[in-house]
């Protein structure tokens, strides 16, 4: 199993509520919050974070305001799974 977090603290200030209210897609085993508002991304494997990513990056491409909080999220995500250490020796 393969954990991603998403601080609370980056950009877009992404919390499990606001990943919830901005109807973003969860992964394929799902989203966990915790107990300090960050989100983690739970994946099988790299490969299934990698196809992930992809997936939001069309999402966020076919978003026309690039300032909405949604956007934010979606960069703040795709970000922290490319830059995860796993993605990147993986990606190697």
């Amino acid at each position: 199993m393969l954990l991603i977090n998403i601080s609370a603290n980056s950009s877009s200030n992404l919390n499990f509520s606001s990943f919830e209210e901005f109807g973003l897609p969860a992964p394929p085993n799902g989203v966990e919050a915790e107990i300090n508002n960050d989100v983690i991304l739970k994946f099988d494997d790299e490969e299934q974070a990698i196809i992930y990513a992809a997936q939001l990056e069309n999402l966020s491409n076919d978003l026309h305001d690039k300032q909405s909080p949604q956007y934010i999220a979606l960069s703040d995500i795709i970000m922290a799974i490319r830059n995860d250490d796993f993605i990147q020796s993986y990606e190697r």
